[in-house]
């Protein structure tokens, strides 16, 4: 099970951290994702970590956004700097098996967090 947690209202140029917080023992073996989908858009990718610490960035918000993980705590987490208004989205975290970029590939999703970016 997926909890995600940070979301918010921020200004433009902002910044927000999200969590994602998981239950299980194999937290530590699973990839985690986080994906966003915008009103009257498709679900996105965002970013993934695997649990070798691989990292994938969307290039929309490669230099702007951090991921990262504490298996210890069993949490992900996502900084998200210099943020803009079409970054406004509910996000959500996912976990897999493999770290993968499509959706399809996690098992487990998150309820979401809504991120609002004011100009």
């Amino acid at each position: 099970q997926l909890q995600a947690c940070g979301g918010g209202l921020v200004q433009a140029g902002g910044s927000l951290r999200l969590s994602c917080a998981a239950s299980g023992r194999t937290f530590s073996s699973y990839a985690v994702g986080w994906f966003r989908q915008a009103p009257g858009k498709e679900r996105e990718f965002v970013s993934a970590i695997g649990w070798t610490s691989n990292i994938y960035y969307a290039d929309s918000v490669k230099g702007r956004f951090t991921i990262s993980r504490d298996n210890a705590k069993k949490t992900v987490y996502l900084q998200m700097n210099s943020l803009k208004p079409e970054d406004t989205a509910v996000y959500y975290c996912a976990a897999g098996p493999i770290l993968r970029i499509a959706g399809t590939g996690y098992d487990y999703w998150g309820q979401g967090t809504l991120v609002t970016v004011s100009s």
